[in-house]
């Protein structure tokens, strides 16, 4: 996938805007709050998801293409530096993947757009990591 030419072609708009990144970060985070193969992920979390949920589909929005929600809430992402005070390694790393990837199967149907959405998350969640193992 190359670099979009107009907002109607943006990842953003391609997975079906705003409802459809919201149905994704909520499949994401059922399934981390409800599989117990994602316990890993999920006890790095608060009891109440809902302002996880908030921001990461603030996050995702802008860094898909669509509305920089994220930014203009809060500034700067800093994602590394926001997620130092919790110990992510490679098992953090492949539960986040493993976990997103159930959701956009269930969430995106276009298998273009999801192939390159993961090779891209998971450039990021690999840059998250901050301890071995």
């Amino acid at each position: 996938m190359t670099s979009p030419a107009t907002p109607q072609d943006t990842p953003y708009a391609q997975i079906g805007g705003e409802a459809a990144v919201r149905s994704l970060i909520d499949r994401f985070y059922d399934l981390m709050d409800r599989e117990p193969a994602y316990g890993v992920i999920r006890k790095l979390h608060p009891a109440d998801l809902s302002g996880s949920r908030d921001k990461l589909f603030m996050f995702l929005s802008g860094w898909l293409g669509g509305p920089p929600l994220y930014t203009d809430t809060f500034g700067h992402p800093m994602l590394r530096a926001r997620h130092l005070p919790f110990a992510i390694g490679t098992a953090e790393r492949d539960a986040w993947i493993t976990c997103m990837t159930q959701a956009m199967q269930e969430v995106i149907d276009n298998e273009k757009l999801r192939a390159w959405l993961l090779e891209q998350l998971f450039k990021t969640a690999d840059w998250m990591r901050n301890r071995e193992g």
